[in-house]
């Protein structure tokens, strides 16, 4: 199922550096150029109502400094419109099977749409962890031929409380139940993130040091972390993402 529209990558991080090292991150280890994606940064305007789903090969969504779990009341009005921007975008994705991979906000986004409590029960500090294949999730072609267990590097202050229904487990962890999923045979969610590496977590950590992440004198624990051990698993999650379907034209 492989396609030469190009992939859209959807970007919410409001900061300019943090933006552009995630999408760097992004073609790096999804083993893609440039003029292979088309970005757009939504967290200004959110996403453009002339947005076409099928003039893209796929959909990869990365994260964000916002919550769903926030109360409506306190949300701004850009994140509101985000939320209902990504419920009728994801309405036209899981209808109709379209190639998605949403990582940790983007998880969320889609738990989200999908019904499923998105609380703090299941927050995780910055770091790398160790992760969980479920039996389901060996039979899986993003994940088949790994290890039983893989590293990833993650940190977030909310996660979807149970795997959405419908959705089957793909990995699991041991503070946060629901670390990978998928809804039908495209649909994929992971809290942790594929493209992270070291030096791009640590660059988030200096951004987001005052964000309730964690507290700011853990900083420089937090990025010895996160530089313990490489993740090429979970970087190779969002290369075989790209390698099913997205074909380039040379």
């Amino acid at each position: 199922m492989t396609a030469t529209k190009p992939i859209l990558i959807l970007q919410l991080r409001p900061e300019d550096a943090t933006s552009d090292s995630e999408y760097a991150c992004l073609l790096n280890y999804g083993g893609l150029r440039t003029e292979d994606t088309c970005r757009i940064r939504i967290e200004q305007h959110g996403i453009p109502d002339d947005l076409g789903v099928d003039d893209y090969s796929a959909i990869i969504v990365g994260g964000s400094p916002f919550d769903i779990s926030t109360p409506e009341d306190m949300k701004t009005t850009i994140q509101k419109k985000i939320e209902i921007d990504f419920n009728k975008l994801l309405k036209q994705v899981v209808t109709r099977d379209i190639p998605f991979l949403g990582a940790c906000s983007g998880n969320g986004l889609l738990g989200n749409y999908l019904g499923t409590r998105i609380s703090t029960k299941y927050a995780e500090a910055v770091g790398c962890v160790t992760l969980n294949i479920t039996e389901q999730g060996k039979q899986d072609k993003l994940l088949t031929g790994f290890p039983t267990q893989i590293d990833v590097l993650l940190g977030h202050k909310e996660a979807v409380d149970t795997t959405p229904e419908g959705a089957t487990l793909l990995m699991t962890g041991r503070d946060c139940p629901v670390q990978m999923f998928r809804i039908g045979e495209n649909v994929y969610a992971t809290q942790f993130h594929p493209e992270g590496d070291a030096k791009e977590f640590i660059l988030r950590i200096d951004t987001y040091r005052n964000h309730g992440y964690f507290e700011p004198h853990e900083a420089n624990e937090l990025k010895k972390r996160v530089s313990l051990k490489p993740t090429p698993y979970a970087q190779e999650i969002l290369r075989r993402f790209v390698g099913s379907y997205y074909c380039r034209r040379e």
